[in-house]
């Protein structure tokens, strides 16, 4: 594991996966990974009631993980591989609260069961589960970042945003700059069309 993201879901998680897996070389895990992966779930939602996880197997086969749930459990990831790169994605508050709520918080309450338990429990223990209220997941969004920043060693901790593009990731993992662009994904837009098209898939099932 050479990279584990601290920053929460909307800063360009997304983009990091895509741009991580072309710099490593390997797979990049993210939310879109539970959603392939159900068997997932219960591991994740057993971590948010604070029952005992086995992070590598977990990870397997990964060389970077970002975005939720993970990014909610740095702290103990950061101890698991203790060589890897702490990354926090970030995003004016603002901004990422427009992006967040016209996005993964009403998706959570459309979603199955055991998916919703599962985010639900996540962010109770360690967000908020006040998710329609902004000045509550501003505040809690605030308060991770900032205690990333207290929390992880200088040496260890790479922050970055979306106009950063590859420059940061290069440098943090000792890697040459590729030519081609940087990946840009997910943007409001695309995601309300994916979370559309799953629904429309799981309604024909």
């Amino acid at each position: 594991m050479r990279i584990v993201g601290a920053g929460l879901g909307r800063t360009g998680t997304l983009s990091l996966k895509l741009a991580l897996e072309k710099l490593l070389g390997a797979p990049c895990y993210h939310m879109v990974e539970v959603f392939n992966r159900p068997e997932h779930i219960a591991a994740w939602h057993g971590a948010a009631l604070g029952r005992p996880t086995d992070w590598r197997a977990l990870f397997r086969g990964y060389g970077a993980v970002v975005d939720w749930p993970a990014c909610s459990f740095y702290r103990e990831l950061m101890d698991v591989y203790p060589d890897a790169v702490i990354l926090l994605s970030t995003r004016d508050a603002e901004s990422w609260w427009r992006s967040a709520s016209a996005t993964i918080f009403p998706s959570i309450r459309k979603a199955p069961d055991a998916w919703r338990e599962m985010v639900e429990g996540i962010f109770r223990s360690r967000f908020t589960d006040r998710l329609e209220d902004k000045d509550a997941c501003i505040a809690a969004y605030e308060r991770h970042n900032a205690e990333v920043r207290r929390v992880v060693p200088a040496r260890r901790l790479v922050e970055w945003t979306a106009s950063d593009g590859w420059g940061p990731l290069c440098k943090a993992l000792s890697l040459p700059v590729p030519a081609e662009p940087f990946p840009h994904a997910n943007s409001t837009e695309e995601f309300q069309a994916r979370i559309a098209a799953m629904a429309q898939n799981s309604g024909a099932n």
